[in-house]
């Protein structure tokens, strides 16, 4: 399909940096030669830059390399751009996607978001906002990566705990403080982990920072302080043991799942809030944080893409309602879970739950669970509101 030449095309000045870096690679997609080349030109002073002119030679290529981004053009022969990005999110479900078309409209920009592209921009694009989209996304691709290989190795570390659970039921409290320990440090742990890896990739790019960059920066050492503060405060809990008595304030709930979705999961869960945006209750915000990280972890790894939290008063009790769209669970599954030990996921542990009740019961807190196989999860938990 014919299109005009990228507009406002210029070469953007090449940076100077203190050390040579390694370029993001990119594929560019489109049938048409002129825009293709015309893409791969414009990227090439910060990209390292592909090409192909077909969505079979594209793939072909996915399966051989691993591409910081691709820029694919929904308008082809033979196999269009919606087909070829499922296809290519069966190689690479990591890597960002930038759809682009000449004929935009809101049904094909839906259609391409829904089937996985990670932004969608109109054909020709603007030079300046085509870099900006590269550069977006092939740092959200190195983000997401990071993170799927700290996944692979928390399931490994995962498996490798409850094969040692089985084989060693602990028996007194301090080896299943152990284990409820090593437990609830993974997710922060990795958190701490992650962001360290760009911490150290942007002090490299220091000697060209900019302000953009330096803010990134702070925000994410901002984020290991927090995660570390959460991991000191689980360390010394296990250190002081039963001589330690929580220290209990007033504290927002509404605050503290916020906390909980920026630090443990890089603000990366769809969380629908309704309802009131303040629920202050007595409590520990450390121990509360292991009792959200622990129910919204369960979510996640029930397959739940949306999650909804209500929150309302009733009397002199905050009740919050936390409902995913998961696998959700049979009902002799739900008994077993409520039970303790028991885990539907082959790298569970079976102890997220065992740790909520606890906590919760020290809070003078209750839950009730609700589910059904293919109709995801409701959890809902009644605190003691604060006497005013």
């Amino acid at each position: 399909m014919p299109t005009a030449p990228l507009r406002n095309m210029v070469t953007p000045n090449p940076t100077v940096s203190a050390a040579p870096v390694e370029k993001p690679l990119v594929l560019v997609v489109d049938d048409e030669y002129g825009p293709r080349e015309s893409i791969a030109f414009t990227l090439a002073t910060e990209f390292a830059v592909d090409t192909a002119g077909r969505a079979l030679e594209a793939l072909a290529k996915l399966k051989e390399k691993a591409y910081a981004a691709v820029v694919l053009d929904i308008r082809m022969p033979e196999m269009d751009g919606i087909r070829a990005l499922e296809e290519l999110r069966k190689i690479d479900p990591e890597v960002s996607v930038i759809m682009l078309t000449g004929y935009g409209t809101l049904l094909t920009a839906q259609q391409a978001m829904v089937a996985g592209a990670n932004q969608y921009l109109r054909k020709p694009p603007d030079v300046a906002e085509l870099v900006a989209a590269v550069r977006k996304q092939t740092q959200a691709t190195r983000l997401r990566r990071q993170q799927a290989l700290i996944n692979r190795e928390t399931a490994a570390m995962n498996a490798a705990l409850k094969r040692e659970i089985e084989q060693n039921e602990p028996h007194i409290w301090q080896a299943r403080a152990s284990v409820e320990l090593v437990h609830d440090l993974n997710n922060p742990l990795t958190v701490v982990i992650g962001y360290s890896t760009l911490l150290v990739e942007e002090a490299r790019a220091i000697a060209v920072t900019d302000a953009e960059r330096g803010r990134r920066m702070e925000e994410y050492a901002a984020m290991v302080e927090k995660a570390a503060d959460y991991c000191q405060h689980l360390s010394e809990n296990w250190r002081q043991g039963a001589r330690r008595v929580a220290e209990y304030q007033p504290v927002n709930l509404v605050k503290v799942i916020d906390d909980v979705c920026q630090v443990i999961f890089f603000n990366q869960l769809a969380i629908r809030h309704s309802g009131l945006g303040e629920a202050v209750v007595r409590g520990s915000s450390f121990e509360l944080m292991r009792i959200f990280q622990n129910l919204l972890k369960n979510a996640q790894e029930a397959g739940a893409t949306q999650m909804e939290l209500a929150v309302a008063r009733s009397g002199e009790t905050f009740e919050l309602t936390i409902t995913d769209n998961g696998a959700g669970m049979s009902a002799e599954d739900l008994q077993r879970a409520q039970r303790g030990g028991f885990s539907s996921k082959v790298s569970g542990t079976g102890l997220g739950l065992n740790i909520c009740r606890h906590l919760l019961a020290a809070h003078g807190a209750t839950y009730t669970l609700e589910s059904a196989p293919g109709k995801g999860t409701k959890v809902r938990l009644v605190f003691p509101a604060v006497k005013m």
